[in-house]
């Protein structure tokens, strides 16, 4: 033992002369405040790496050694420990905390009791069975239904490991590579992008123009940017914050629950709520279960004074044996009560979800939030982005315009000018933030944004190094992408002076420029070729190409000071044209979905050309459809707006807020709409969408954790797919609750009607017995037809096994056949409710004549030697038992179809479970019976007997077709228009007076035209509010709080599709905080408005899908 100590405190002495900086001293560098001083007394960026045994340039070693074992031994990984799952027995112990259960097993009990003493009964020798049989009974229903439950709870902790599970960008052995976030180290090297969420806390090594938000965190809601502390910056990267402009490295200083994100996440770990469809089961199920109730207390409140009445209407004594019948009625009520209640209900839905989400998953859908599955049953509108979803993102230079039209890149290196070739490599290589690496799939390619990759696939046919360039050319400023300004811009040192690079939405490109090179290379005014590149752009356009401008400016040191991007009077290269493929499946996809009743729209950042074209292609767009530019979506009045979304299917040039204004609109009309999003700023629409899908592929983390479903392959094919599994949930549980019902109802009133009817006191004059099958004397019994253990046996049927069974059902072509169920559809339709009532009435006329005359008729199905059935003998009520339960068994595969379709036994085979459970039914079945005895109350039955049950059963099958076949109209469910707008932004009074003045940038003048900063992008998603910045639209009228519209220049080119309208659509300052609280997207927009008299208006805060606003005055919110 002492051993054992010495040799673990060698080890821990090692781990410190490795490793002398304490998980706590790393903690402190992110703290609040943060460690400056800690910072400076560990050596800076330089000493923290030398002691971390790590190196800024080249990070940790790829080879595994001790060091590295060491490492994760003193500064953990990069994971939280699982959250608490519940353990089995706590399962148990929660289902035997059920009130009405615990009844039954206080009643079984005392039953055991009274029947074991000879004092209360008359044969102690086997009067404690009826109550060691409803313990038995009880703990199997408890036992199978716990498992369930464990099981269910271990799948959900499954998927939710796969979606935490993803891979970031880092430097090992001096290689940049992709990590998994599991794996990631202290003292790794993490590049950082526009977009990501920080996975562990860390400092900056380098980068450019690197953002971050920290409100969630610090409570600061100005992004913080990230620098050197010699420059005055802050060095610290928080875990948990995100990335909202530019690019950069950090050195990881914290993992796992040793960092600020871990720490925090450990104290806010809740239990997932239940979905709408359980609450709404939930509360059918109590429902019922008060249904129960009164029967059973309906029933003692008869059948006891009864059973007295009897006694001495019979002239019978009442002695203390009459305690042991008492308890029986009591244990009878108590069970219709358990019966009664549809426990299953909410378990059919956790069942339905459960196998739902994990078929789901394999099919590249990864769902994170349970509601969703229900909800795409319900859609019926899908905002889908083009690149990636409706292609396949696979994107490559097939043509473009660079001295001259190239019709294909075969021998482009000999038709293109060498100093032009060096200018168009140069500016491909170093304006871009793609790289050559080890995929995840094993391959060396580029990694990073499918445009940019394909740009560097073009410079490699000019021989170009992409890593050359950039080791060969200083950047000295970057201006990232955003979905605002279409372009992406980085300043270098070159030769004797300063040399801008831009690259991005050709149109925009094309207006930013004063020249253009020629033929031979030369730099020619762009007057004389503007009208020739604008047709090359819709050439390029009309054939379903994306078309980049690529341009480039020289400047002097000191001609301007470069802190916003100076790109006007630029040079332009060229036009090269991207071609991505359409994905196959989607023209069939896009089919599928109007067969099922859901309109497909398109909206897309590309120009009117290339997105109707490529609209055309996939289907999305018909005859009579319509399609817009975003600019001019954005400037329709409401009213307008409303009247053109039903036959608007393409959005083209659209930004991140045209998307969460779609959304908005179409919410308001009472729409189910689902969206895709892939980029930071298709977070709020994202949000606001009934189901939000974000791509597992291209999408950054932010508009992951907005999503309520990740598509792993990003492709449109699988959104169908999500829409049949939504629709196969939905139907699981309403064939569940059809089955469901019809138990029920005929349970409860057999045993209801049978005990009130029967003879609870036995005629002193009776003395008719006969001999059972089992070789026994039987006589008639006194109470219900089916006893307590029966009826439990019924209730693990049709509870536990037949959610399994239908639950599980492998959803058809066929569920896209229909419209989407509307969100307001009851849950029992007028199908549903003619199913059950007549199933039930057939199944109580069965049983009621077996109950009275199966005496008579089931005397012909046994052998001639035998003794006849006694009415109200145990063999009686054995067959009631059995035709009840293959009643059961066969409307249980009439439950598999809805509606009036005809055949219960199309796909049988598809389902496994199906089948499994209705032969374990049966086995069980059979078991009970023929071996039950006194136990089961059940006497073993003779072969044509059995055929006989079996037949009656079976009756159940053609019945069940007869009514499926009786026409019944079901009401068309209207949607339901939101009691409060649900769009991020509303219509101002109308003013006759206000014109649109979207004024046209890029006119060839020279002159800059500055983008608005407050359209939101990648590097502005969460801007400070500021009465400086200028509004989204410029119009004569004054518009915005304080906002000096005099020099407002026009963030907007002018297309030849925009119109003027008298009633634009206020569009105020987008939304101001995108933030990330406990894993949960907060999104607030402000809206303000004000009169042509300046008089302010009210802040239009955006609380909720499911809330009202909040209206407060301008002056409180500038407070």
């Amino acid at each position: 033992m002492t051993g054992s100590h010495e040799m673990e405190s060698i080890m821990l002495d090692s781990m410190e002369e490795e490793f002398p900086i304490s998980v706590e001293t790393l903690g402190k560098l992110v703290d609040v405040p943060k460690g400056f001083d800690t910072y400076a007394e560990l050596g800076g960026l330089n000493g923290l790496a030398t002691k971390l045994k790590s190196n800024t340039k080249t990070g940790l070693p790829l080879e595994k050694s001790s060091t590295e074992e060491n490492r994760v031994l003193k500064y953990s990984k990069n994971i939280l420990p699982d959250p608490p799952h519940q353990p089995l027995w706590s399962i148990v112990l929660d289902a035997l905390s059920d009130h009405i259960l615990i009844l039954l097993i206080v009643a079984a009990v005392v039953s055991i009791v009274l029947g074991s003493i000879s004092y209360t009964s008359e044969h102690p020798e086997t009067g404690w069975i009826d109550g060691v049989a409803i313990l038995v009974a009880v703990i199997l229903v408890v036992g199978i239904t716990s498992l369930n439950d464990f099981k269910n709870q271990a799948r959900f902790r499954e998927l939710n490991d796969k979606s935490n599970d993803k891979e970031v960008k880092g430097i090992r052995g001096g290689e940049q590579c992709q990590i998994s976030i599991f794996d990631v180290k202290v003292g790794d090297i993490i590049s950082l992008d526009t977009g990501d969420i920080i996975c562990a806390d860390g400092v900056f090594i380098d980068g450019h123009a690197l953002k971050c938000d920290e409100s969630s965190i610090t409570g600061e809601s100005d992004p913080i940017k990230k620098g050197q502390p010699q420059e005055n910056m802050d060095p610290f990267l928080i875990s948990g914050s995100m990335v909202i402009e530019g690019f950069g490295t950090m050195l990881v200083t914290a993992v796992g629950v040793n960092s600020f994100n871990g720490k925090t996440m450990m104290g806010l770990r809740v239990a997932s709520e239940d979905t709408p469809l359980q609450v709404k089961l939930s509360v059918l199920a109590s429902r019922i279960g008060y249904f129960g109730m009164a029967a059973a207390i309906l029933m003692l409140l008869i059948a006891i004074p009864k059973y007295f009445i009897q006694r001495k209407v019979h002239d019978i004594e009442i002695t203390r044996d009459d305690a042991q019948p008492i308890v029986q009625l009591v244990i009878s009520a108590i069970t219709i009560v358990v019966v009664a209640v549809p426990e299953g209900l909410p378990l059919a839905v956790t069942m339905a979800l459960a196998y739902g989400m994990m078929k789901m998953f394999k099919e590249n859908n990864l769902v994170r939030n349970l509601a969703s599955c229900e909800t795409m049953g319900s859609a019926t509108t899908i905002c889908s982005d083009k690149t990636g979803t409706l292609t396949q993102n696979v994107m490559s230079v097939v043509t473009g315009t660079i001295c001259g039209v190239f019709p294909t890149v075969d021998g482009i290196a000999q038709k293109i000018p060498k100093h032009v070739q060096t200018i168009l490599t140069d500016g491909m290589a170093i304006n871009s933030n793609a790289y050559e690496g080890v995929s995840s799939k094993g391959k060396l390619e580029f990694i990073g944004s499918k445009t940019e990759c394909a740009l560097l696939n073009f410079g490699k046919l000019f021989g170009c190094d992409y890593n050359e360039v950039r080791k060969r050319l200083e950047v000295v400023e970057l201006y990232p992408f955003s979905s605002a300004r279409k372009r992406m811009s980085v300043l270098v040192k070159h030769e004797q002076h300063l040399r801008l690079f831009t690259k991005g939405a050709s149109e925009i490109i094309l207006g930013q420029c004063g020249s253009y090179l020629d033929e031979l290379g030369n730099i020619r005014p762009i007057s004389e070729a503007k009208a020739y590149f604008e047709e090359q752009i819709n050439n390029f356009a009309t054939d379903a190409l994306r078309t980049i401008g690529l341009a480039y400016r020289d400047f002097q040191y000191g001609e301007c000071d470069f802190k916003e991007p100076p790109e006007n009077d630029l040079i332009f290269i060229g036009i090269v044209g991207i071609k991505d493929p359409l994905r196959p499946e989607v023209p069939e996809a896009v089919e599928v979905c109007k067969r099922a009743g859901i309109v497909v729209r398109m909206v897309t950042g590309d120009n009117l050309i290339t997105a109707q074209n490529i609209a055309r292609n996939c289907g999305i767009l018909t005859e009579g459809g319509l399609c817009m530019e975003g600019p001019k979506f954005r400037e329709l009045s409401q009213s307008e707006m409303d009247a053109i979304l039903p036959k608007l299917q393409v959005l083209a040039r659209s930004s991140p807020t045209d998307k969460q204004l779609l959304v908005g609109r179409l919410k308001d009309l009472g729409e189910v709409v689902a969206v895709t999003g892939d980029g930071t700023n298709d977070g709020p629409a994202l949000k606001l969408a009934n189901v939000g899908f974000s791509m597992g592929i291209s999408g950054t983390e932010v508009a992951i954790a907005a999503s309520d479903v990740v598509l792993l392959d990003d492709n449109f094919a699988s959104i169908v797919r999500a829409v049949l599994w939504g629709r196969n949930i939905y139907d699981a549980i309403c064939k569940f609750l059809q089955f469901q019902l019809t138990v029920n109802v005929v349970a409860v009133t057999v045993a209801f009607i049978g005990t009130l009817t029967s003879d609870i006191v036995e005629d002193k004059d009776s003395s008719s017995t006969s001999t059972s099958s089992s070789g026994g004397e039987e006589e008639p019994r006194q109470g219900s037809p089916l006893t307590a253990v029966q009826l439990l046996w019924v209730n693990l049927i049709m509870d536990t096994l037949a959610a399994l069974a239908l639950a599980t059902e492998p959803p058809t072509p066929e569920l896209l056949e229909r419209p989407p169920n509307g969100k307001n559809a009851p849950l029992i339709t007028r199908s549903m409710w003619k199913n059950i009532i007549g199933q039930a009435a057939l199944q109580l006329a069965v049983l009621f004549t077996i109950l009275y005359q199966g005496h008579n008729i089931f005397n012909h199905f046994i052998p001639a030697a035998a003794d006849p059935i006694i009415k109200n003998g145990m063999h009686h009520y054995t067959l009631v038992f059995n035709c009840f339960v293959f009643l059961q068994l066969f409307n249980e595969i009439n439950a598999r179809v809805l509606g009036s379709r005809t055949n219960p036994f199309k796909n049988f085979f598809n389902n496994p479970i199906f089948i499994v459970v209705m032969l374990f039914t049966l086995g069980v079945q059979i078991i009970f019976v023929t071996f039950g005895d006194k136990a089961t109350s059940t006497d073993s039955l003779y072969i044509l007997e059995w055929v006989a049950c079996v037949v009656v059963g079976a009756i159940s099958l053609p019945v069940g077709l007869l009514l499926r076949k009786i026409p019944i109209h079901e009401p068309v469910v209207k949607n339901e228009i939101p009691v409060h707008s649900e769009a991020v932004y509303t219509a101002p009074s109308p003013n006759p007076s206000s014109s649109n003045l979207l004024g046209a940038s890029g006119s060839g003048n020279g002159k800059h035209t500055p983008v608005s900063k407050d359209y939101p992008t990648s590097g502005e998603s969460t801007p400070p509010i500021n009465d400086e910045v200028s509004p989204l639209v410029t119009r004569k009228s004054s518009v915005g709080a304080g906002v000096n519209n005099n020099n407002i220049n026009t963030p907007i080119p002018s297309s030849s599709n925009l119109v003027n309208l008298n009633k634009p659509t206020q569009v105020g300052r987008g939304w101001q905080i995108v933030r990330q609280t406990h894993k949960k997207l907060v999104v607030i927009n402000a809206l303000k408005e004000f009169s042509q008299n300046k008089e302010p208006g009210l802040v239009d805060v955006v609380r909720g899908t499911n809330r009202g606003s909040l209206h407060l005055p301008v002056n409180q919110i500038n407070n």
